[in-house]
């Protein structure tokens, strides 16, 4: 940036009706903000760090602005970058090329440099098997190391249950969280019988809790027989008949064109 310079008050001389002598020039200045993008640059993709835009730099002293002559209009060029990962310290060296032909002007940084991930941020206490709603997560930047490299997108958060309690500021983990059960242990649920052409319910109890997808034990209350089924939906468990053997699916569908749904019915084949 170049800009305007200098006001200088002359004393002691005879300047008649003179009161004050301004002297301008073009002069260059780094802005603070700049020094700060440099830097992250000058380390980026070192040491472990990631992209420049994710470090986040904090100096030991303020550079402030910086005023250069106009002349030292080269960029900032890094001749020496030292990072310690453990301390998280830098220590950053910056030539300035003078296109007078003059020696470069060199600036030396020092500080510490994170890296920061975007990170989904609990707004509030929540209980073990509490399901988040998107008032409950907000997106903040947090260290990496804080929040390692498994963590949690806000968008994946809404809707799943939290694996353990957890206190409101305490970023998320992919391992904090599970798909919400839609049948726990000792809940009445349906089961559900699908067939070629066939649609059969009747009421079980759980005895085990499960997301969707799960494999989870029903006891059939008619029968008293335990079997093994698939969670489909909130309190829905799915079991699947297959056609007799030596029947094509085919032959099977035509010979049951018209779907019948029994309720409280159970099938032979249980």
């Amino acid at each position: 940036m170049l800009n305007a310079l200098r006001t200088h008050q002359v004393i002691g001389v005879d300047t008649r009706d003179l009161k004050v002598i301004t002297v301008t020039r073009l002069a260059r200045t780094v802005e603070s903000k700049e020094i700060e993008q440099q830097v992250a640059r000058a380390l980026e993709n070192r040491h472990g760090l990631g992209r420049a835009g994710n470090i986040n730099v904090t100096f030991d002293r303020d550079p402030g602005d910086i005023r250069l002559e106009a002349t030292n209009s080269g960029v900032m060029q890094p001749v020496t970058v030292r990072y310690e990962p453990r301390s998280t310290r830098f220590d950053v060296s910056f030539e300035i090329a003078n296109e007078a032909g003059t020696a470069p002007i060199k600036l030396r940084f020092t500080g510490t440099a994170i890296e920061t991930i975007e990170a989904a941020v609990l707004a509030r206490n929540v209980e073990r098997g509490d399901v988040l709603k998107a008032s409950d997560v907000l997106v903040e930047r947090r260290p990496k190391a804080e929040v390692g490299n498994d963590a949690a997108v806000r968008d994946s958060t809404i809707g799943m249950q939290v694996r353990r309690q957890l206190r409101a500021g305490q970023a998320l983990r992919v391992a904090d969280l599970a798909k919400p059960d839609l049948v726990t242990r000792d809940q009445n649920v349906t089961l559900v019988y699908r067939a070629a052409g066939l649609y059969l319910t009747i009421r079980g109890k759980a005895m085990d809790g499960g997301a969707e997808g799960d494999v989870v034990s029903v006891m059939n209350l008619q029968s008293k027989r335990v079997i093994s089924g698939v969670v489909t939906g909130r309190g829905e468990v799915s079991i699947s008949v297959a056609a007799p053997q030596g029947v094509p699916a085919a032959d099977a569908t035509e010979q049951n064109s018209a779907p019948v749904k029994l309720s409280s019915v159970a099938p032979n084949a249980e």
